[in-house]
């Protein structure tokens, strides 16, 4: 199996692996909430982020530019962090810290797509870069997390 293919197939099956966690131990709306809700807030981000030309994909199948692994990426991530955030607190703190750490993952994990092909980060924005991976996608990652978690939190 090509690396890219690989990648992307490890990725869904881990976010799987957090989906059916997800349904085992916790109320159905939360779990309904963060991933059909988080997936159309990544969907969406990514999608501008595309169509802007910041991002460019190499992994298919996509829909409107975004690679469909990429949704399971995105609330699989977010739902580990908010699990062990909620772990050591909860309520709003809870959501900050799940941001924190979906974004940590990030910083440790996202120069290694673009090292390996999967990923190309195509803006020529000013500000600085960690490894290739330009500020904004941080931002992005925290932002996203935030909302996503926060889609979460009434049905808890």
């Amino acid at each position: 199996m090509p690396s890219s293919r690989r990648f992307a197939t490890i990725t869904v099956a881990v976010s799987l692996g957090a989906l059916a966690h997800a349904l085992l131990t916790w109320p159905r709306r939360a779990t309904v909430a963060l991933f059909v809700g988080g997936a159309l807030v990544a969907f969406v981000a990514e999608a501008v982020v595309i169509n802007v030309g910041w991002l460019e994909h190499h992994i298919g199948p996509k829909v409107a530019g975004v690679p469909l692994y990429v949704l399971f990426g995105w609330t699989g991530a977010v739902y580990v962090a908010f699990r062990i955030a909620l772990l050591v607190t909860d309520g709003w703190t809870a959501v900050v810290a799940a941001g924190v750490l979906a974004t940590a993952y990030d910083v440790l994990t996202d120069h290694r797509g673009v090292a390996e092909g999967h990923w190309t980060y195509t803006d020529d924005l000013p500000g600085p870069r960690h490894r290739g991976v330009p500020w904004w996608n941080f931002a992005g990652w925290f932002v996203i997390s935030v909302v996503t978690t926060t889609l979460a939190v009434p049905f808890l």
